[in-house]
């Protein structure tokens, strides 16, 4: 009876001192891989996003392991920057850019990722749609079809005289806004002139073929090589003295006349969340691709007295932030 009484005692024992250390093995931290262009420092989105994944209770170094891979400006390098990520197993790839995701999507089929981007992702072949991407890639793109005609519309009501306008974009950025640009040219009997740019050795030639045109004012399609040369794409407007309207960004702030598309900041915050959701155990195909639902209209007044023209009262009383 003893020795069954010491087996059983030893056992106890046992099974306890197990349960007690199984109890005591810290709880996985989750991983998340940041992928970009530039740098983080350089990269405003990632400020930004990382103030607002915190602010979902994910803590960086405490709750939160996060690796950061970025190509310095160099795209050759996304391929295996992404691969590097990959190999680290995260729970999540946070990708920034139209240009930055495919990279994360050869990488790995299986690793959830959550894009940012200003091109169109069904268009770019990205995710089968934005209401079901399928696969393992979700997130945020700055595309809304029609906000693209409406620029043009707040262009001719600053400026109703204006009949020839041209279009700053890149054809190899998958997005659908010269096109709506076009159909809204039509419509209000404005001629546009087609400035295409492929990369930086194009703008010049551009630039000189506005002028030969007489373009009386320029609308920028924002991409990452566009962006890349903001201040040639300025410098231009400035020196021509016709109003430039952009979409996102800092065009506005930079010296353009007007800007009007998504509220960056809330497409950053919304990002944010979809990480949450995915390190809180939600898969990707579950989780539609979202579109801007706030919008930002941006008017300098400084620009707008340099080239000399004044913004009508009734146009002056709609923008969300007035340059003065």
């Amino acid at each position: 009876m003893n020795d069954k009484i010491a087996v059983w005692l030893l056992a106890s024992f046992f099974l306890a001192t197990v349960s007690f250390a199984h109890a005591q093995q810290p709880a996985k931290v989750p991983r998340l891989g940041v992928l970009l262009f530039s740098t983080p420092e350089a990269d405003p989105t990632v400020a930004a996003f990382r103030q607002n994944i915190r602010d979902l209770g994910h803590i960086e170094g405490q709750n939160l392991l996060v690796d950061y891979r970025f190509a310095g400006g160099k795209p050759e390098r996304l391929t295996e920057l992404a691969a590097d990520l990959a190999r680290l197993n995260p729970d999540v790839i946070f990708a920034i850019g139209g240009d930055v995701v495919p990279a994360a999507q050869k990488a790995t089929k299986t690793i959830p990722i959550v894009m940012l981007v200003s091109n169109d992702p069904v268009q770019s072949g990205i995710v089968a749609s934005l209401a079901h991407p399928g696969g393992n890639i979700t997130g945020i793109t700055l595309i809304l079809d029609e906000l693209a005609g409406k620029r043009l519309a707040l262009l001719k009501e600053i400026a109703p005289r204006i009949s020839r306008v041209a279009v700053l974009w890149n054809p190899d950025h998958a997005d659908p806004e010269f096109r709506e640009i076009q159909s809204a040219a039509q419509a209000m009997k404005v001629r546009l002139q087609s400035l295409q740019v492929r990369q930086g050795e194009d703008f010049d030639g551009q630039f000189h073929a506005a002028t030969k045109a007489k373009s009386q004012a320029l609308i920028v399609v924002s991409s990452r090589l566009i962006n890349l040369h903001r201040k040639r794409v300025l410098d231009y407007a400035a020196k021509s003295r016709i109003p430039l309207v952009g979409d996102w960004g800092s065009w506005t702030p930079d010296g353009g006349l007007m800007s009007y598309g998504p509220s960056i900041p809330e497409m950053i915050r919304r990002a944010a969340v979809h990480v949450d959701k995915i390190l809180k155990g939600a898969k990707p195909t579950d989780i539609p691709v979202e579109r801007p639902m706030k919008f930002e209209l941006v008017i300098n007044l400084n620009a707008a007295k340099q080239i000399g023209l004044t913004v009508p009262p009734n146009v002056l009383v709609r923008p969300d932030r007035v340059i003065r």
